[in-house]
């Protein structure tokens, strides 16, 4: 895949003409190109023939949290052993080029890595430790993780004692509240939204694209394989993240406005 098709190349090129934003959506498919399984994907790994569903709950937590943090701390030593990708870099790329705002379903810290500025975390971060009781934020250091090793007694709270969980939205908990904002801010204010590898199947943040086509913007969809979102779309491009967006951000739109002063 080495050329923008024409209509996205257009748009792209509108946006930048008219003084415009750039607002992109990123999902699993985005990280599951620098090898992190999706959520439900746990691989042939000592996971398998557990249903993350049943784990990302604050029930699962109160009945056994040292399987629960065994999880995820197991989740965090992947995003610490995996890279990003060409994707990535080419979104940070284009943020130096383009005014861009950038609204992520991925937990992992990979944009950041990569050199973007992340908006908002709409689902949290793994890596935004906080305690289950008391809500004070953790910054100190975690144990060593030990391959293979299934329960991890949880580490404490340094104010109440209780344990310190993971900074990820669970099933049945409201978002964080200065993320939604961020993410509905950046939306309607782009003149040009990409969504990027997502099914389109987890709500409220799947009903970002059809917030931006109402608010103005052109919604183009990067994804190898047909969504929920697709029928959203103004425009669709079938290629990966990795695939596409190097080819996005050395597009000659960018270059020729760059001439032009813009």
């Amino acid at each position: 895949m080495d050329v923008v098709p024409a209509a996205i190349d257009d748009a792209l090129r509108r946006t930048i003409d008219n003084g415009g934003r750039v607002c992109v959506l990123t999902g699993a498919g985005m990280s599951a190109e620098s090898g992190l399984p999706t959520f439900r994907g746990t691989h042939d790994s000592l996971w398998s023939r557990f249903d993350p569903m049943r784990l990302a709950t604050a029930e699962a937590w109160r009945e056994d949290p040292a399987l629960v943090w065994g999880w995820y701390r197991w989740r965090m030593q992947l995003v610490r052993d995996a890279q990003p990708n060409a994707g990535h870099r080419a979104l940070a790329a284009l943020a130096q080029r383009v005014p861009l705002s950038l609204v992520t379903q991925n937990v992992d810290d990979l944009h950041e890595r990569a050199g973007s500025i992340v908006d908002a975390h709409v689902h949290g971060s793994l890596f935004a430790l906080r305690c289950f009781a008391c809500g004070r934020a953790h910054d100190g250091p975690l144990e060593d993780y030990v391959d293979n090793t299934q329960r991890v007694e949880p580490i404490r709270c340094t104010a109440c004692g209780d344990r310190i969980r993971p900074g990820v939205v669970w099933f049945g908990e409201a978002l964080p509240d200065d993320a939604w904002d961020a993410a509905t801010d950046a939306v309607t204010h782009c003149s040009l939204m990409l969504v990027v590898g997502t099914s389109g199947l987890v709500h409220p943040a799947a009903g970002l694209p059809a917030l931006a086509r109402r608010s103005g913007a052109t919604v183009v969809e990067i994804n190898p394989e047909a969504t929920a979102l697709s029928a959203e779309a103004d425009h669709v491009w079938r290629a990966t993240a990795a695939q596409a967006l190097p080819q996005l951000s050395v597009s000659h739109s960018i270059d020729r406005s760059s001439l032009t002063g813009r």
